[in-house]
C-alpha cells in the first residue's frame, strides 16, 4: 500500500495528472523509478516518516508527503523523472520537455550505411587479428593480473607492445562514409554549374537550421550579454562580472536543480564550480553503489585482456601522451577508458541510435546467434583520436571514479553522435550540413575559392566535428565550448565554431592556392578563443 501511495504522489507531483500523459510514458517512468537504488531508498525514507508517533492514520498522506519534502526527496525526484526524459526521444515527451519536435526514423539508405560501415570497422579489426595471430580476447593469468593491479595507477608506465598495433579507422575514413552518402529518391546530379546542385561534399537533403533560427537559439551568447570566457580574464575588474556571477553560482548549485544548473551555464560555467555544475548537468551524484561498480568493471579489466585494450593504448600514446595539455594524464585516461570497454550500460545508447553493437561468435561457433557476444562488452569500437572525448575533462575531477560516470553520461548523450551515421539532427551528417551551408550563406566567396582549388571546407572541418574540436583548441577553450554544448543541450555550436574559425582565417585563406597550403593556414587553432569567435559569427553584421 506504501509503495503504490509513493507512485501516486510521484506522477501527481512531478508529471501533472495522469490523463495528460502518455500512458506508454508514464509506465516507462514507473519501470525507471522502480528498477532504480533512488526508489528503494525513497521508500526507506518514508517508512520512517510512517512510522513516526507524532503522525496521525488521518494525516498519513500529507505528513509523509511533507516530511518528505523537507528531507529533500521533492528535488531528488525532480532530477532523476528530468534526466530520464532527457534521455527518450522528442517525440515521447512532447509538451513536458519543450516545443514538441517529431523525429523521424532512421533513413532506409542511412541505415545501410551504417551497416556497411560497421562490417567494413568489423572486417578491419578481424584482419587484425589474423595478421597478428592475436584473439579478441583472452584471460589474463594469475600473476599478470595481480601486477596489473600493483600497476593500476601507473599502466602507462609498462604497457603492451603496440609496435603493430594500428588504429581501426581516423575521421578520414570515416569521412568517406558520409560524403558517399545518397539519397536514391533524391536526383542530385543536375547540369554541372546548375544551382541546385550542392557545392558541398554532403549531398543528402536533410533540414537544418538557418543562422537566423541559431540565433534565436543561442540568444543568451549575444554580444550585448556578459559571458564567462569573456567577462571574467584577469585584465577585467572582477567587480564589473566575476563577483555576481560566482554570487549566483552558488545559489544555483545549493539548488541542486539540474534545469536550473543548465539554464545558469548557458553563459558558461565559472572555473571554480564548472566540475559540480557538469554532475549537476548530467545528473551524476555517486553513492556507495558507484563506487562498487567501478571496482567491479575494473576486476573485468584485470581478469581479461581485450584487443580493444591495445587500441585505446595505442590511441592515447598517439594522441594524448603527444599534446602538451594532456600528457600527464595518460594513466588517468587508461583507468577511464579500459572500463568503459566493459561497461555494458553503455549498451543503451544504441536505442537512440541507428548503430548497432558489433558481435563475435565464441571459438568454432561462427554464425551461430546462440553462442554471439557483444565486442568489446560496451559496443564501442575505439576510432583514432577517441581519448580525446576524455582528455579535457581530466582538467576537473581529480576523482577517477567521478570522471568516469561524469564521461560516460557526455559520451551517451552527445558523443556517439559524433562518430556513427544517423540522420539525427545531431548527427555527424546533420552537423557537416549545417557547417557547410552556414560558410556557403556567410562566406559564399571563401567557399568558392577553396572550392576552385581543389579544398573542400569540411575535408578540414569534420575531424574538428568528430572530437568535439578537443585536441585542436586550448584545453580551457574546448571546456568553455563544452560548457554550451551541455547548456544548450545541442552540438550544433561546434559547426557554428568551424564557420567561425574559416571567417576568422579568411584572409590567408583567400590567397592559397593549394588543399596542403589552406590545411596549413588552419594547423594551429591553440591560440584562438572561443566565445568571441561564436559571437561574431552569430550575432555581428
Amino acid at each position: 500500500m506504501l509503495r503504490a501511495f509513493l507512485v501516486e504522489s510521484i506522477l501527481d507531483s512531478k508529471m501533472g495528472s495522469v490523463e495528460q500523459q502518455p500512458d506508454n510514458l508514464l509506465v516507462n517512468v514507473l519501470q525507471f523509478l522502480r528498477s532504480s537504488t533512488l526508489f528503494n531508498d525513497l521508500l526507506i525514507s518514508a517508512q520512517e516518516e510512517a512510522q513516526k508517533t507524532s503522525l496521525r492514520i488521518s494525516e498519513l498522506k500529507k505528513g509523509v508527503q511533507n516530511g518528505l519534502g523537507s528531507a529533500g526527496w521533492d528535488r531528488k525526484l525532480r532530477n532523476a523523472i528530468y534526466h530520464f526524459l532527457q534521455s527518450q526521444p522528442k517525440s515521447m515527451t512532447n509538451g513536458i520537455l519543450g516545443s514538441p519536435e517529431q523525429l523521424k526514423e532512421p533513413l532506409t539508405y542511412v541505415r545501410k550505411a551504417q551497416l556497411a560501415w560497421e562490417k567494413k570497422i568489423l572486417k578491419s579489426l578481424n584482419s587484425m587479428c589474423t595478421e597478428l595471430t592475436i584473439p579478441l580476447a583472452r584471460r589474463r593469468p594469475e600473476r599478470e593480473q595481480k601486477d596489473m593491479m600493483v600497476r593500476w595507477t601507473e599502466l602507462g608506465v609498462d604497457g603492451p607492445d603496440l609496435s603493430q598495433i594500428r588504429p581501426v579507422y581516423a575521421p578520414k575514413d570515416f569521412l568517406e562514409v558520409v560524403v558517399s552518402l545518397q539519397n536514391p529518391n533524391c536526383n542530385s546530379c543536375g547540369n554541372v554549374g546548375s544551382f541546385d546542385v550542392p557545392w558541398g561534399l554532403i549531398q543528402v537533403p536533410m533540414k537544418v537550421k538557418t543562422l537566423n533560427e541559431l540565433r534565436l537559439q543561442y540568444s543568451d551568447m549575444a554580444i550585448t550579454q556578459c559571458q564567462t570566457g569573456v567577462d571574467d580574464l584577469s585584465d577585467i575588474p572582477a567587480e564589473l562580472f566575476d563577483n555576481e556571477r560566482t554570487k549566483l553560482g552558488r545559489k544555483v548549485l545549493s539548488s541542486k536543480h539540474a534545469p536550473i544548473s543548465r539554464e545558469f551555464s548557458k553563459k558558461g560555467c565559472p572555473v571554480s564550480m564548472r566540475a559540480e555544475l557538469w554532475s549537476q548537468i548530467l545528473g551524476v551524484e555517486l553513492d556507495q553503489v558507484d563506487h562498487l561498480y567501478y571496482e567491479q568493471l575494473k576486476a573485468y579489466v584485470l581478469q581479461h585482456d581485450l584487443l580493444v585494450d591495445n587500441l585505446l593504448y595505442k590511441d592515447v600514446k598517439l594522441t594524448a601522451t603527444n599534446d602538451d595539455q594532456y600528457f600527464v594524464f595518460e594513466d588517468f585516461l587508461y583507468q577511464v577508458l579500459l572500463p568503459f570497454s566493459r561497461d555494458t550500460v553503455v549498451l543503451k545508447h544504441f536505442t537512440q541510435n541507428s548503430a548497432t553493437p558489433p558481435k563475435s561468435y565464441i571459438r568454432g561457433k561462427l554464425g551461430v546467434e546462440e553462442f554471439a557476444v557483444t565486442y568489446p562488452p560496451n559496443g564501442v569500437i575505439p576510432f583514432h583520436g577517441f581519448a580525446m572525448y576524455v582528455a579535457p575533462m581530466c582538467y576537473l575531477y581529480d576523482d577517477v571514479v567521478q570522471l568516469y560516470f561524469v564521461f560516460r553520461k557526455m559520451y551517451m548523450h552527445f558523443f556517439f553522435r559524433l562518430h556513427s551515421v544517423s540522420s539525427h539532427p545531431q548527427g555527424i551528417v546533420s552537423l557537416s550540413l549545417l557547417f557547410e551551408h552556414l560558410l556557403q550563406a556567410e562566406e559564399p566567396e571563401l567557399f568558392y575559392h577553396l572550392k576552385q582549388v581543389g579544398c573542400q571546407p569540411l575535408k578540414i572541418a569534420f575531424k574538428w566535428l568528430m572530437r568535439a574540436f578537443s585536441g585542436f583548441l586550448a584545453s580551457d577553450q574546448v571546456l568553455l565550448l563544452w560548457d554550451r554544448v551541455l547548456a544548450y543541450d545541442s552540438l550544433e555550436i561546434l559547426p557554428v565554431l568551424a564557420v567561425a574559425i574559416f571567417s576568422f582565417r579568411k584572409t590567408n585563406l583567400m590567397r592559397v592556392t593549394t588543399f596542403n597550403a589552406a590545411e596549413a593556414v588552419l594547423a594551429d587553432l591553440f591560440t584562438l578563443q572561443v566565445l568571441p569567435l561564436l559571437q561574431l559569427a552569430l550575432f555581428s553584421k
